[in-house]
């Protein structure tokens, strides 16, 4: 009886131990996951601001393109020449500056280096963090969520094994689960911190 009490005291404090190591590695997972959500709204909009340089830099090319045509079949007068001149070496700075921004925006200022840097963010050059980046850093954070799903579920059957050692009376049989819950729930802890540090 008091063998029997000691295993009962032993497996429940295992239990709990585990339960507790479970819910810490919930909410780990739980923060990793919202971070997800973020990071996905983050990549959709750095999408939609270089679809819109993209745009941009398709209205400047049409109308430089519409300004040489109009040049080159005579139908502007000679004396506009200069001024349109001008103008179409104004749309072809601004072509460049576009394709410098939309390069930053997909590939993040750290990527393009200080001599790519044209697009501020707040009035600050340096701060773009590309569509790429955002991209690679979500792929990390799926990655990390499929191992905490892992170990939720191997902490899972950890438990139910600790609760049937201590339901049953056949003192071999408590031993193969407790053994059971012990070996899932560690690596259920292994995974737990192997998802943790893979960020």
């Amino acid at each position: 009886m008091a063998e029997e009490n000691s295993f009962e005291i032993r497996c429940g404090v295992v239990i709990a131990i585990f339960a507790a190591i479970m819910a810490v590695s919930d909410l780990v997972a739980g923060k990793y996951g919202d971070d997800e959500i973020i990071g996905t709204n983050d990549k959709a909009a750095a999408y939609m601001w270089y679809q819109s340089k993209s745009i941009k830099e398709t209205l400047v090319e049409g109308e430089k393109s519409l300004l040489e045509s109009l040049k080159e079949s005579g139908a502007i007068q000679a004396k506009a020449g200069p001024g349109i001149d001008a103008h179409i070496a104004n749309l072809n700075r601004k072509i460049q500056r576009y394709k410098k921004e939309k390069n930053e925006i997909l590939k993040g200022s750290e990527s393009v280096g200080k001599e790519g840097w044209v697009q501020d963010l707040n009035g600050e050059l340096g701060k773009i963090i590309g569509a790429q980046e955002i991209e690679a850093h979500l792929t990390s954070l799926a990655k990390a969520g499929d191992r905490f799903d892992m170990a939720s579920l191997f902490f899972q059957v950890c438990l139910v094994l600790g609760a049937l050692s201590l339901v049953l009376k056949k003192q071999k049989l408590q031993n193969l689960f407790f053994s059971g819950m012990c070996f899932l729930g560690i690596l259920g802890a292994s995974i737990s911190v192997w998802a943790y540090l893979s960020i």
